[in-house]
């Protein structure tokens, strides 16, 4: 099969978690692999764990300027996967304008920003492979993350609008729709799940996972394996999918 020699590949969000996980299965294929995300310390460790061989810049992904200057130091990208985001809960009517943007502004808006900034020197190769990160929330509705729904319904709407823009220039655009997956996020989410019913950490995660009908969490190398699949040059028909690796929680 063909690999991913000679590739380069820039995941955000990649010191950790998901992110990570990408990173080191597209290099386990051949890519060269820059890791992009906001905390320098984090990505020179993660950087270490894969062997010293990926570079690293840290960039915000919300600011335009941040990830300009983040792509124009690594070079072009044939492989540019959006990962970076946030979750944020609250009732609708405590939902407050800023954490409305700020889901908005890391969720959709840093995937524009960075797609923007890696576009170009794609459509100069004449190759590459663009995949964003969502979430299972970019397919359904959850209760109490009504922005977050909001940005990953955006970013799997912009997935498919590009995808057909793109589709004669040897790009393709495609979404990964994690369900609940064993990350810092989730825990984050077990803890405030923990502070407002009183439940134990335990039956919070168990919670968590009953609703994916393997009855368990997805784990991060689930999540990466679909998207180095997505990222061969043997995908080159899968475009404009949004797949959700959720154990069978959407269909």
């Amino acid at each position: 099969m063909e690999t991913l020699n000679g590739k380069h590949a820039v995941v955000t969000g990649a010191s950790r978690g998901i992110g990570l996980a990408i990173a080191r299965a597209l290099q386990a294929q051949g890519a060269r692999v820059t890791l992009m995300a906001r905390d320098p310390d984090a990505l020179a460790a993660a950087a270490r764990e894969l062997g010293g061989a990926a570079a690293w810049q840290q960039v915000d992904v919300r600011d335009a300027a941040s990830v300009d200057d983040a792509f124009a130091r690594t070079g072009a990208a044939d492989i540019l996967v959006n990962n970076a985001g946030q979750a944020a809960s609250s009732p609708f009517l405590r939902l407050d304008a800023d954490m409305w943007q700020r889901m908005l502004d890391v969720n959709l808006t840093g995937a524009y920003h960075c797609i923007q900034a890696a576009l170009p020197g794609m459509l100069d190769g004449g190759w590459g492979r663009i995949v964003n990160v969502a979430s299972t929330a970019g397919l359904t509705g959850y209760r109490y993350v009504a922005a977050y729904c909001a940005a990953k319904h955006g970013l799997v709407g912009l997935t498919r609008a590009l995808a057909l823009e793109l589709a004669t220039k040897g790009i393709t655009v495609n979404a990964v729709c994690p369900g609940y997956t064993d990350t810092d996020i989730v825990q984050d989410a077990v803890a405030n799940i923990v502070r407002k019913t009183g439940r134990s950490a335990e039956q919070a995660r168990a919670e968590l996972a009953a609703g994916n009908p393997q009855g368990r969490l997805v784990q991060p190398e689930e999540v990466a394996h679909a998207v180095a699949m997505l990222c061969m040059p043997a995908a080159a028909a899968l475009n404009g999918q949004a797949i959700a690796v959720a154990g069978g929680e959407v269909m």
